[in-house]
């Protein structure tokens, strides 16, 4: 799984944890008195040192909240085997021990071993800010986010009619007709099997674009070169010309009758 993949599980993570903190935090009437700072692993690696600390109780404003969940976000994931940080629908269907492994509800065996690895420094801190009553309730809290965690992960992509949007995904005009694109063409879909370009459940994805958009993308590059190289909005934006005439288009409207 590419670092990018791996950066969307942990913001995947990161949003199944952020509700049970905030739903806490909310029914916290009272400023938890603030002990120590979260405490981190003894061997942090690169990307956990570089996380700032939480400088501040995390109690009133969403900016210090989300410096705080974003911290203990990253010091859970980090602790996870690799196996679970790179979970994904794909690598289930493709693996049968994995598929077994995290199924639902996950195995006691395996649960435990994920909390084992956890650091003892979560839930100290978590206990800290008088989110706990003491450290043995990390379990109670955690399970149900890892669950959570792995569902949503593992869960099969949408049909693509139902994820039609309401504004081109390109320009985000929202009042202009739209058309479906398919991100991986489908007089390239044998190539794209055969060269292991894509599984078979993605070749039927589509964006939805306004007609000036979806001209511009087949302008811009070839068939194969979109199923090989730009098979998803994100992959499309990242070109400065998409950018430049997303820009440009934007600001195109009719004439109102």
């Amino acid at each position: 799984m590419s670092s990018d993949e791996q950066r969307k599980n942990f913001d995947l993570f990161r949003d199944c944890l952020s509700g049970p903190l905030v739903q806490r935090f909310a029914l916290d009437k009272t400023k938890p008195s603030r002990k120590r700072k979260p405490k981190g692993r003894k061997n942090h690696s690169k990307s956990v040192e570089n996380e700032p600390e939480p400088s501040v109780t995390p109690s009133s404003q969403g900016e210090e909240l989300g410096e705080f969940i974003d911290y203990f976000a990253t010091e859970i994931f980090q602790s996870f085997a690799e196996d679970l940080r790179t979970v994904s629908y794909s690598v289930v269907q493709n693996d049968l021990r994995l598929a077994e492994r995290f199924h639902d509800p996950l195995a006691p065996a395996v649960v435990e071993h994920v909390l084992a690895t956890v650091p003892p420094s979560v839930a100290e801190s978590l206990e800290a800010y008088g989110l706990f009553d003491s450290q043995g309730d990390l379990p109670k809290f955690l399970i149900p986010v890892l669950q959570e965690y792995v569902n949503a992960a593992t869960a099969a992509p949408p049909l693509w009619s139902s994820t039609r949007s309401s504004a081109c995904e390109i320009c985000d005009r929202d009042w202009i007709p739209l058309t479906y694109h398919h991100l991986i063409p489908r007089q390239t879909h044998a190539k794209a099997i055969k060269r292991g370009w894509h599984e078979e459940w993605r070749l039927n994805s589509v964006a939805w674009l306004c007609r000036a958009c979806h001209n511009f993308v087949h302008r811009m590059a070839t068939n194969e070169e979109l199923a090989r190289d730009y098979w998803s909005v994100e992959r499309l934006m990242e070109r400065e010309d998409v950018v430049a005439w997303a820009r440009w288009v934007g600001r195109v409207r009719w004439k109102a009758r």
